[in-house]
């Protein structure tokens, strides 16, 4: 493993973040841009948890606690870091989150095609669970000529 600093996004990284999603994540979200963003990272403060080497951002987890439910989105790791434990630190950070809130169960959000992320979930100790689906509804509308893919 590298020498990592995990410590939650501050306002200042969303532009950071969001360079990082693009070289790292799978998909996009509606939510990926910087009011997006910002508006989670005002919101709860401790939601998107970064990973950083050199001051360079390598990894991301966004843990979200509503009260109810503890909720997994968008764990990536920068291609050339994959494969050092950074999945694994990003992992325990949010589920140690989730249980000082009182979380009981962690749910995260995986694109079906992402074979990689499947698997990094099932080695984690993630399983899919067959009885849910998703329901979404957008409730902003793409802009003329844009088309989203909507996956968190």
């Amino acid at each position: 493993m590298i020498d990592l600093q995990i410590r939650p996004a501050a306002p200042d990284d969303v532009e950071a973040v969001l360079a990082f999603w693009k070289k790292s994540a799978e998909g996009t979200s509606v939510s990926d841009d910087v009011d997006g963003v910002t508006r989670l990272v005002e919101r709860d403060p401790d939601a998107l948890i970064l990973a950083l080497a050199d001051g360079v951002i390598v990894g991301s987890v966004i843990a979200g606690w509503d009260g109810w439910r503890a909720s997994l989105y968008r764990l990536a790791v920068l291609p050339p870091y994959r494969r050092r434990g950074i999945s694994t630190a990003l992992l325990r950070a949010a589920e140690e989150r989730f249980r000082a809130l009182g979380g009981r169960r962690a749910d995260a959000m995986v694109l079906e095609a992402n074979e990689t992320g499947r698997a990094l979930w099932t080695a984690a100790g993630y399983h899919r669970e067959e009885r849910w689906r998703r329901w979404v509804k957008p409730l902003a509308a793409p802009a003329a000529g844009e088309h989203r893919v909507i996956t968190g």
